[in-house]
């Protein structure tokens, strides 16, 4: 089977390295995001009814036009430290968002900014300095820096779900966020955060569990029993399982 996870490896580098015997086998292509240009009217350059176009969200799938491809959808699944648990300690926001300056309003750059001159909020990340924030952070870190926040906040208005919000839900961090894409699904407002679409209704919400850790407690129970049901590792490998082994089968 072939796998792509990029235009490009499927335009032009499947011609260039593989051989022609290669090229006959199954092909996958692993789409990570939703349409970067217009949201609902964007066809998918895959256009071809043997390959499998797999979509990591049902929001992805939903809003990408994807021709004559059949698709699927295969959700993340992430891994964080048994031992790491939220404590919340730091009555602070935390937002992981790479070079959110550069890529502006789709990353939340405005809202981020509104939210921070009314909330105590720390940004990591790629370029994070730039805005005053902690830069990267190591992967295998991240779990334990995030742990200690009082809740994650997701400024972001458009794009896949990040695997940084799962990683801090199932750690146990309230999840704050935009009532946008794929997170209207993963957050369910008073049990394992709160999303909306009014900034200002989010500043209350955030201030509410600044001003009160055991209510952000309760939601972070929830958010890590609920994400190690969603988006666990086991659950991850067997989709991917049952979704070759399908397509596969249906091949021959």
């Amino acid at each position: 089977m072939i796998l792509f996870q990029h235009r490009k490896n499927y335009e032009v580098d499947q011609y260039e390295i593989l051989s022609e015997a290669q090229r006959k086998l199954p092909k996958i292509y692993l789409e990570h995001d939703p349409p970067q240009e217009h949201p609902t009217n964007t066809r998918h350059w895959v256009d071809d009814p043997s390959v499998l176009l797999v979509h990591v969200t049902g929001f992805n799938r939903l809003m990408w036009d994807s021709n004559r491809t059949p698709t699927a959808v295969v959700e993340h699944g992430v891994m964080v430290p048994g031992q790491v648990r939220y404590t919340g300690e730091n009555p602070r926001g935390i937002v992981v968002v790479n070079n959110i300056r550069k890529r502006g309003r789709r990353l939340g750059l405005d809202v981020f900014e509104k939210i921070r001159e009314q909330i105590p909020l720390d940004l990591i990340g790629m370029g994070a300095t730039d805005l005053g924030g902690f830069g990267e952070v190591p992967h295998d870190e991240l779990p334990a820096f995030l742990s200690k926040y009082r809740f994650f906040f997701n400024p972001i208005r458009y794009t896949s779900l990040g695997l940084s919000v799962c990683e801090a839900m199932m750690v146990g961090s309230p999840i704050v966020g935009l009532a946008t894409t794929e997170m209207v699904t993963t957050v369910e407002n008073g049990k394992t955060g709160y999303v909306e679409t009014d900034v200002d209704k989010l500043i209350e919400r955030m201030q509410h569990l600044i001003d009160n850790p055991g209510h952000a407690l309760e939601l972070s129970e929830n958010a890590r029993s609920y994400a190690s049901r969603r988006f666990n590792i086991a659950r991850f490998a067997d989709d991917w399982d049952r979704v070759v082994s399908r397509f596969v089968t249906s091949l021959r």
